[in-house]
């Protein structure tokens, strides 16, 4: 059995368990929750390889240590390889992760079963879940390093989010992101001003209201989000 084939099957083992923005002894083979979605993922690392990956110190003591999806991109840059998401969701035990939108906030990471299903802590409404690659925004794919992985499947069918609006994206509306702000501001989120610009308020503001909705907390409205604002993307 591969390293990434230990590390999906370690993670099915804590589906159903809770999600709670907490930090994870890293070194404790028993946990089984809360988790948080950066926590879990670099738990699995440790119980896999032995070795911190995707913590604010990798040297530090893994029974304190935080993990963030922010440390686990700048890890990704340097320690181990980078690929495709497409890759990734085809690869069993793979990375998946999504950087977060700026200094202090969150990002989302899952581990892939190589069919473009996952394993993720996905949020407090959720717990630990499967989910799926297809439809959802990532930046990149990640092989751990001194991993051992299977050969990449058969090429899946997988989309692109086609209403999604973050920072950066293209072809979003101006008008959509005045009914963002406004059904934030109304629900008690300050999102800055009305303007029509998706911008770091406005994130916080997303983030701060996904929070307490129970979703994923990444500064971003799609679909989901959107339901739970009551607008139309």
């Amino acid at each position: 059995m591969t390293d990434g084939e230990k590390m999906l099957q370690l993670a099915k083992t804590r589906i159903g368990e809770k999600y709670v923005n907490v930090c994870v002894p890293k070194n404790n083979r028993n946990w089984h929750g809360p988790w948080d979605c950066a926590e879990f993922m670099s738990w699995l690392v440790y119980q896999v390889g032995g070795f911190l990956y995707g913590c604010v110190d990798d040297k530090a003591n893994p029974a304190t240590v935080e993990a963030y999806t922010g440390a686990w991109k700048t890890d990704s840059e340097r320690l181990g390889k980078r690929i495709p998401w497409q890759q990734a969701a085809s690869t069993v035990g793979a990375v998946l992760l999504r950087y977060p939108p700026g200094p202090g906030m969150m990002g989302h990471i899952v581990v892939c079963d190589g069919k473009g299903g996952t394993v993720e802590a996905m949020g407090t409404a959720y717990g630990v879940r499967a989910g799926k690659v297809s439809g959802r925004h990532w930046d990149t794919g990640v092989l751990l390093p001194n991993f051992t992985y299977g050969e990449a499947g058969d090429e899946l069918e997988l989309a692109e989010p086609t209403k999604l609006y973050a920072i950066g994206r293209p072809d979003m509306k101006a008008s959509v992101i005045k009914d963002i702000q406004r059904a934030l501001r109304d629900l008690g989120f300050n999102p800055g001003p009305i303007n029509g610009e998706y911008n770091d308020l406005t994130v916080a503001a997303v983030a701060a209201f996904q929070a307490t909705k129970g979703l994923i907390v990444d500064g971003q409205v799609g679909p989901q989000t959107a339901k739970r604002l009551k607008i139309d993307l």
